[in-house]
Parts: C-alpha cells; structure tokens; sequence
C-alpha cells in the first residue's frame, strides 16, 4: 500500500464496474479508504436523471460490496453534503482515486487544500469503464435499461 489514507466518493445507486475500478483501485493503494457516499439532500442538489435510494440503502450497497472483497474494515464512511466531503478539512488523507469524470473535483481540492496550507493530495485517475456499445457504464444508462452493470446491452440503443 503507497498510502495511509485514501478517499472516494460517489452516489452509489449502483455497484457497476466503473465503482468496482474505483474501490479496488482505492483499496489497492491506501491503507485506509474513506468512502464517502453522497447525502440524500446533496443528490437533491445535483439532479440525477433517475431515481436515487435513500442513503441508508446506498451505504448497506457498498458495505455489503466491500464485505465481498474482504476490506470493509479497512473503510470509513461518511456521508457527503458537498462534493469535497473532508478532503478540504482533514490534512491526514493522502490520495484521492477520482474517474475522468470526476477529475476537475480533485483539482478543485487541491486549490482549497493549498489555500488552508495543506498539502496537495496524490490524485490517481482511473479510467472510465466501457460497455460493450463503447459508450461509459453509468448508473443512469443502468436504470435506463440500455446495459447492465457490467455493460452489456439490454436493448438497442439509438
């Protein structure tokens, strides 16, 4: 393990493999993961294109994943309220495993962590996974019925 601790984040209305590159990725190089999961307010905030369980669920979600790989005692939870969670706010944490997606979050992190005279966090970049259609896994093309959560096609898509 390169580092101490790690963080994520994410909404985790479904485990697909994008997430599952994103965990083992994070568990792959930090002692200690700091999921964090984002609130029901906070998805409110953002606007998902689908239906989102309440937070609750979405923790037992990822729990139960985490439980699978043998590493959920090496999580911490926490639930986000923002996009930055206590990456602005704790100097402990080391790295943040973030998606192309994602990866503008990290550089904004790390201008507030340079700003409060933190150091600037590793941010490791992963990339984003593809269904068989070449188009990225989403939770939203997910619960549309166009894939599966390991980016198989359902129907055509157009």
């Amino acid at each position: 393990m390169l580092f101490e601790t790690v963080a994520i984040g994410g909404t985790f209305e479904v485990i697909h493999l994008g997430h599952i590159l994103l965990f083992d990725t994070a568990f792959r190089i930090g002692k200690k993961v700091i999921v964090g999961i984002t609130s029901d307010s906070f998805v409110k905030k953002i606007y998902k294109k689908h239906k989102i369980s309440k937070f609750s669920d979405r923790v037992k979600r990822v729990e139960n994943y985490l439980r699978s790989k043998g590493v959920l005692e090496r999580a911490e939870f926490i639930k986000l309220e923002d996009p930055y969670g206590p990456t602005i706010t704790d100097p402990s944490i080391d790295a943040l495993v973030v998606s192309e997606e994602t990866l503008k979050v990290g550089l904004e992190i790390n201008k507030i962590r340079f700003s409060k005279g933190y150091k600037h966090l590793v941010i490791v970049v992963v990339n984003m996974v593809l269904a068989k259609d070449d188009l990225p896994i989403s939770t939203t093309r997910i619960l549309n019925g166009f894939i599966d959560d390991k980016g198989f096609l359902l129907q055509k898509t157009i």
